[in-house]
């Protein structure tokens, strides 16, 4: 689809099939560093801000001002982290219904470099406590699209998780972006998640850690081996998908890069809502890349677009 079609398919963005996401809000606590430090080191950083994020409440807000709904599954503790998260959630509409006062949310110190990539370090929470019980509280549509991060699966709850995902109804759609805690599944936990056919989104990193040394290659042989749909998000070289009825290169929207946190996330929440709008997965790769080149231009990680603005950057194509 050429950039400018993407603007007259914007305003089509609407839930024909109930978005759920899975995963954390945390607390991001944002630096600007000359370079990462070494070890033994005292490297001087500067404080950009503190910000409340997390994968799958980063999602939600970039989906819900695209102007969808999602039922949130984001568990909210007890301390000063889960008081400034809740507090943040109220401001910009966002509701969950789990709270888990066994502890506080976690947080991360997120080391941005001059390049604008970033590093994180992070502390876990009780985003990390999932079990039969609070999953099982869930209502799931039969035909829902269910968002995971890499984050809750490679934590030592993610078997749970995925015990769970296994006895879901096989018209559920799963969307997993797996993130740099790619390394930390176990291979048979892996296996296990690719046999329920998920939508695999990686990037670069993580699929080099799988083996890719050619892209197209990669791709290609991804849907052979695995039957289930990838998007391989390469930079700012765009997106390949490959969903075993159609495969190709999704173009990229050039952007000069200020911050690239939240990109990722916000490449995800586009593609969700093109897919939860009734969209092909080409078309809702564009608008991941639309929405994402539009983060990376800003500073922060919560500056997911709405409509209005999204269209308008659009114009610039």
């Amino acid at each position: 689809m050429p950039h400018n079609a993407l603007i007259e398919l914007i305003p089509t963005l609407s839930n024909r099939r109930q978005l759920c996401i899975i995963g954390a809000a945390v607390v991001d606590i944002v630096t600007e560093t000359p370079c990462l430090p070494q070890r033994g080191g005292d490297l001087e950083m500067q404080e950009k801000g503190i910000h409340v994020g997390g994968c799958a409440l980063n999602i939600a807000i970039a989906v819900k001002r695209l102007g969808l709904l999602s039922t949130n599954a984001l568990p909210i503790g007890n301390g000063k982290w889960a008081d400034l998260i809740r507090h943040t959630m109220e401001e910009k509409g966002i509701h969950s219904s789990l709270v888990d006062p066994s502890g506080d949310n976690g947080w991360c110190l997120a080391l941005v470099e001059p390049s604008g990539e970033r590093t994180f370090l992070s502390v876990s929470g009780v985003e990390n406590n999932w079990n039969q019980e609070n999953l099982s509280h869930l209502s799931i549509n039969d035909d829902a699209i269910i968002y995971l991060s890499g984050y809750q699966l490679a934590s030592d709850c993610g078997v749970e998780i995925i015990s769970w995902l296994e006895t879901l109804p096989k018209t559920i759609q799963l969307f997993i972006d797996f993130g740099p805690r790619i390394a930390d599944i176990e291979t048979s936990l892996f296996k296990r998640l690719l046999a329920l056919k998920p939508i695999i989104s990686l990037n670069r990193q993580e699929a080099e850690y799988l083996g890719m040394q050619d892209c197209h290659s990669f791709v290609k042989q991804w849907f052979l081996r695995h039957a289930c749909p990838l998007v391989l998000r390469i930079d700012s070289d765009g997106a390949l998908f490959n969903n075993g009825e159609s495969y190709g290169m999704v173009a990229p929207f050039a952007a000069k890069i200020v911050d690239t946190i939240g990109a990722g996330d916000t490449h995800a929440g586009g593609v969700l809502a093109g897919l939860c709008s009734g969209w092909e997965l080409a078309d809702a790769v564009l608008l991941g890349n639309a929405v994402a080149s539009y983060v990376v231009s800003h500073e922060g990680g919560d500056c997911a677009p709405n409509v209005e603005e999204i269209s308008s950057y659009l114009r610039q194509y």
